[in-house]
């Protein structure tokens, strides 16, 4: 084991700085001298212990003025507002993410949360997330924490179904990790800073990335490895033909680690990446938390078969009146109906429905969509 002193943290940030687009190769060197320092230490003479080492590796270590100038500058931010730099053999870093063979040197985490917790999963899926994708998370996320308490959820933070995971564990009081695709002195996308803060507090903001990093392209598929590679196992929940939620997908497998994916209606433009990869053998199909945490054998008997027995359904509707509860089993039975229709289905006039449906909606019951649609949360 590595000896995490200040001159191991500030060495391994300042070969992030030379072969930053070769993890991989930067990984492999690491572990051929042993450490960060050792490497710098030979950094005019690395042909000495490593006689295959390339012109480019050469070049670089012989000009690391400004990447050491640079990596000081970072460290004295980092310990100034407390962000945790997370070098390789340090025990914080994500014991998971060190199988990976493109791990990063180094981590850089702002946050309480135990990266190493004994469950780990990522939630990830479009950027557009409809509101079967939020229902699905809504439910999944509340039941999981009954089930098996305590897992640890990473996501992106991006628009759509990454904030919304991470707004249901907050709810559900989950830990959730972010992981950025730049520095950790900025929030992208500005929408989601609130969130973030709060995630500070239960879980947390990771990235290998130094502030003063822009959220460019490449950095958000670069991101997707560490959401696959710190976790047990990959859930997506809506995706199109092409998204960020495929490639992480296709990470989490490379990886070796469990991908499942929540099925959508044949045609819909969101559940295409969903269906496609199930059928495809890309991911085993899960419908609930009790489908998940059956598959990864997390379950406690106990407790399974006592949520089995009552039904993993928390109890959403308590102390509704009588044509409340007959409104809620319309949309129980058929969701997302206009007032006509839920006219017919209950029998209850226009002007007592328009009542019940303005007291669902101050109870957090149901809320309108575009069209006059009524949807029941679920």
């Amino acid at each position: 084991m590595v000896e995490i002193t200040e001159k191991e943290k500030l060495s391994a940030m300042v070969l992030t700085r030379i072969d930053r687009f070769h993890p991989a190769g930067l990984l492999e060197l690491y572990h051929r001298l042993g450490s960060a320092t050792a490497v710098l230490e030979h950094k005019d003479n690395i042909r000495d212990v490593i006689p295959d080492a390339s012109r480019y590796l050469i070049d670089g270590l012989k000009h690391i003025d400004e990447a050491q100038r640079r990596a000081e500058a970072e460290l004295e931010y980092d310990q100034k507002h407390n962000i945790s730099v997370l070098t390789f053999d340090d025990p914080r870093y994500p014991q998971r993410m060190k199988e990976c063979s493109d791990a990063p040197l180094v981590l850089y985490f702002l946050g309480n949360a135990d990266l190493n917790q004994l469950h780990t999963i990522n939630i990830v899926g479009t950027r557009r997330c409809t509101n079967y994708g939020k229902d699905i998370i809504r439910s999944f996320v509340r039941d999981l924490q009954k089930l098996c308490p305590n897992v640890l959820i990473f996501s992106g933070l991006a628009y759509g179904v990454d904030i919304t995971a991470h707004c249901e564990a907050l709810v559900n009081g989950q830990d959730t990790v972010g992981v950025l695709a730049h520095g950790l002195d900025d929030i992208y996308p500005r929408a989601h800073r609130e969130t973030a803060i709060y995630m500070l507090k239960q879980g947390g903001l990771l990235t290998e990335y130094m502030t003063h990093t822009e959220p460019f392209a490449k950095n958000f598929v670069r991101r997707n490895r560490i959401v696959a590679g710190c976790s047990d196992a990959t859930i997506l929940v809506e995706s199109a033909a092409k998204g960020g939620g495929l490639i992480t997908c296709s990470m989490a497998r490379s990886y070796n680690r469990e991908v499942f994916a929540f099925p959508g209606n044949v045609g819909s433009q969101y559940s295409e990446g969903c269906n496609k990869l199930i059928r495809d053998n890309g991911a085993a199909l899960i419908t609930s938390a009790y489908d998940f945490v059956h598959a990864m054998q997390w379950d406690n008997e106990v407790i399974l078969r006592k949520a089995q027995k009552a039904g993993i359904q928390r109890d959403l509707f308590p102390d509704l009146s009588p044509d409340e509860k007959t409104l809620v089993n319309a949309l129980t039975t058929a969701n997302d109906q206009q007032l006509n229709m839920l006219t017919e289905s209950t029998s209850l006039p226009v002007s007592k429905l328009s009542a019940l449906l303005f007291e669902l909606e101050l109870k957090g019951i149901v809320k309108p969509l575009a069209g006059g649609i009524f949807h029941l949360i679920k």
